[in-house]
């Protein structure tokens, strides 16, 4: 399972792709179509998947578009962001811009604990809250761990949009503390990292 970053558009925030076996998943469609499927056709990977690490509007800027060139290719979120694709308060474009801008509802809602299905293989989803109620990280295979913007290089997510909670950041990290601090993360802004040098650098646990 090998992850392949897309280079930052707007608001600087990053999408990925997880390829496994010629099968991909996109992982926050914030970057153009035409940028997506290049990406695809580099690798020689289907779309088999949309997932949002969470439902901010600036991670999903390209979503509907991207879900009418696979139609076929499901799109998951957590189940406690799933009303921020149509909610212009909970996805923060209102408190930006003053204005409402909405999308169509995820085809599949997630819990902890879940896992998507890629070439044979399974992407492990594990609950994050704290920047939003439904973030989310995604454990690839054994080394690398996409992580929204729950955590990034050095620091973490903030909370103070609609449903953020410092609290329940601090679990959340608390919980990331508990995989090997080796693994590298993608975040959802920035550059990779290492997981354990990541959290003591975010001074919260």
């Amino acid at each position: 399972m090998t992850i392949r970053s897309i280079a930052p558009a707007s608001f600087a925030a990053n999408c990925y792709l997880i390829i496994e076996d010629g099968h991909a998943l996109v992982v926050d469609p914030a970057v153009s179509l035409s940028a997506i499927l290049q990406a695809l056709g580099t690798e020689g990977a289907s779309c088999d998947g949309i997932v949002l690490t969470h439902g901010h509007f600036d991670h999903m800027l390209t979503l509907d578009e991207l879900r009418r060139a696979f139609p076929d290719a499901p799109v998951y979120v957590h189940e406690g962001d799933a009303s921020f694709l149509g909610d212009s308060h909970k996805n923060a474009f209102s408190f930006f811009f003053q204005e409402d801008r909405v999308w169509k509802p995820a085809d599949k809602l997630l819990r902890d604990g879940d896992g998507i299905p890629l070439g044979g293989k399974t992407v492990r989803v594990l609950h994050t809250p704290g920047h939003t109620p439904g973030s989310i990280c995604l454990v690839c295979g054994e080394d690398d761990l996409i992580t929204g913007d729950t955590l990034f290089d050095g620091n973490y997510g903030r909370y103070d949009l609609w449903g953020g909670n410092l609290d329940a950041l601090i679990d959340s990290m608390r919980l990331l503390a508990t995989l090997p601090e080796t693994m590298t993360i993608y975040p959802g802004h920035g550059g990779t990292a290492q997981l354990g040098g990541s959290i003591r650098m975010t001074g919260l646990i």
